[in-house]
């Protein structure tokens, strides 16, 4: 067994395999709590504490996906240019939707962190939650925050959205793929943007210019709101 779990593949192999049953089991039982990147993270901690295989030995592998978060968001690139002409039509209105939603996005992370009296290293570290991991890590150490607690909240901020964005969206009745595309990728980064290419090419393409966006918005505002609401 020492010999399997100590192989890089190991790790690999687990999640993807996770994901492709949480992927089958949502096309049968379609619901948010079966999405299937919620499915493979919470039965992948399930399987290491069950067979007692450190997180250590899992990383090996697992770790090798995250090479992949890089080149899959230019990748992004690709519906962005197919829908070039939307962008054009829509610039203002996408600028305006992206800037104020990252400015509300981090006042409201100021006020929670105020309300639930969180020490001020605590909240430094949760402000970039909404940013995609390359650019989040670095806010975070900008702003003198942990890397470690930056990367769970930026984790936990993209299952959230790409659980429940979907349903939010259709609650307050937001139906143009531009503003559902924007929203998803401002608020759940790459993972939201998952979410947001499972609606359309268009939220797709959208959604991952909001995180290019976002992360600009994000490296200007945070620390300038974290001055006036931590101080």
């Amino acid at each position: 067994m020492l010999e399997v779990t100590s192989n890089p593949l190991f790790g690999l192999v687990l999640s993807i395999f996770m994901y492709l049953l949480g992927v089958k089991i949502n096309q049968r039982y379609p619901h948010p709590l079966t999405t299937p990147l919620l499915f493979a993270t919470v039965g992948i901690i399930i399987f290491l504490k069950l067979t007692g295989i450190s997180y250590e030995e899992y990383y090996k592998g697992g770790s090798m996906l995250n090479t992949l978060i890089a080149p899959s968001t230019v990748a992004l690139g690709l519906p962005l240019y197919k829908t070039l002409h939307l962008m054009k039509h829509h610039f203002r209105s996408i600028m305006l939707g992206i800037g104020i939603g990252a400015v509300v996005n981090v006042i409201a992370t100021a006020i929670f962190a105020r309300f639930f009296g969180l020490e001020k290293i605590v909240a430094l570290s949760i402000f970039p939650k909404s940013v995609t991991t390359a650019m989040a890590v670095g806010i975070s150490e900008k702003m003198s925050g942990i890397a470690t607690i930056t990367l769970v909240s930026v984790v936990a901020t993209g299952i959230l959205t790409s659980v429940i964005g979907a349903n939010v969206l259709k609650w307050f009745k937001i139906e143009d793929p531009v503003a559902q595309g924007i929203a998803l990728g401002g608020t759940g980064h790459a993972i939201g943007t998952g979410k947001a290419m499972e609606l359309g090419k268009v939220q797709g393409a959208m959604s991952g210019l909001s995180i290019g966006i976002t992360g600009v918005v994000y490296v200007v505002v945070a620390p300038l709101i974290a001055n006036i609401f931590l101080s």
